[in-house]
């Protein structure tokens, strides 16, 4: 079984272009419910449903969050789709599988008084100050995914015309337009922060750690947590709850859902459309703070 996953993961890679991080969550789910068919003494893919059917039970008994289990069954559903494919199984049991019905997750944004106490927290004099500063000028300014960030290298940067480049998701490249704020912020950052912190050292990353290498997507998140704390904001605030800001505050100033689904990399339009309930429900606020006869 673990034989076929990995071939499984290596399709994923070779035909499908899916990232690290997408097949590092397949390969959780799988090797999961792989074990489970090993405690059930079973030595291959279950074709029977019901087995399926009471192993994502067992993860409902063990206060699995739903999103867990949706996206288990997601992984369950393309794999089994490819071991049909080739002919590893005669009977595709996931098609006797519905997917349960998740509620709509509205992500956090932050507020513009939120974000200019946060832009404003690094202490800008040092160089690794400096640095999370144009960290997060990108960031908002881009709405870039942190793993897109992290890779985002130095020949990536058209700061004179004003856009930059990114390869996302499914290793789709796209142009994405930044500002003159967080552009003038890269520009003090790599004028004064990263030859401090690179040492003459060569390295093709427009972001390094203190050591010269190349970030990652755990530091941010660490350094984040902390100017968050630093600047007194109560929210549960990620990397992505930057991206999540970004998005809405173009749709709440006008911006069409198309352009936001382009700049964002969103393959599908649907996945965009989570923005204008967030811009809806800003717009109902300010009604009620703003009309006289709310």
């Amino acid at each position: 079984m673990q034989t076929l996953i990995e071939d499984y993961l290596h399709y994923l890679k070779i035909e499908r272009g899916l990232s690290d991080n997408t097949r590092s969550s397949y390969r959780q789910d799988l090797f999961q419910f792989t074990a489970y068919l090993e405690q059930q003494q079973l030595t291959g893919f279950t074709q029977d449903h019901f087995v399926i059917i009471n192993y994502l039970q067992v993860q409902t008994d063990a206060h699995k969050a739903q999103s867990s289990i949706t996206r288990s069954i997601s992984t369950l559903r393309k794999f089994y789709q490819y071991l049909l494919r080739e002919k590893q199984i005669e009977i595709n049991p996931m098609l006797q599988i519905d997917s349960p019905k998740q509620g709509r997750h509205l992500p956090a944004v932050l507020s513009s008084s939120e974000i200019e106490r946060l832009l404003q927290t690094p202490d800008t004099a040092k160089p690794l100050g400096l640095r999370d500063r144009a960290i997060l000028e990108v960031l908002y300014a881009t709405g870039l995914r942190v793993s897109e960030l992290i890779h985002l290298k130095l020949a990536d940067l058209h700061l004179s015309l004003g856009l930059i480049q990114t390869i996302g998701k499914g290793n789709k490249e796209r142009i994405i337009p930044i500002g003159d704020v967080a552009v003038d912020w890269v520009n003090q950052y790599l004028d004064r922060s990263r030859p401090k912190l690179t040492k003459g050292q060569s390295n093709p990353y427009l972001f390094v750690n203190f050591h010269g290498n190349g970030l990652t997507r755990q530091g941010i998140w660490k350094n984040l947590k902390m100017y968050v704390k630093l600047a007194g904001i109560e929210k549960d605030v990620t990397p992505h709850t930057l991206r999540h800001s970004f998005a809405t505050v173009l749709l709440e100033n006008g911006a069409d859902l198309r352009i936001v689904q382009e700049l964002l990399g969103h393959s599908d339009i649907s996945t965009t459309q989570i923005y204008t309930h967030i811009s809806k429900k800003h717009l109902t606020e300010v009604y009620q703070r703003s009309h006289p006869r709310d």
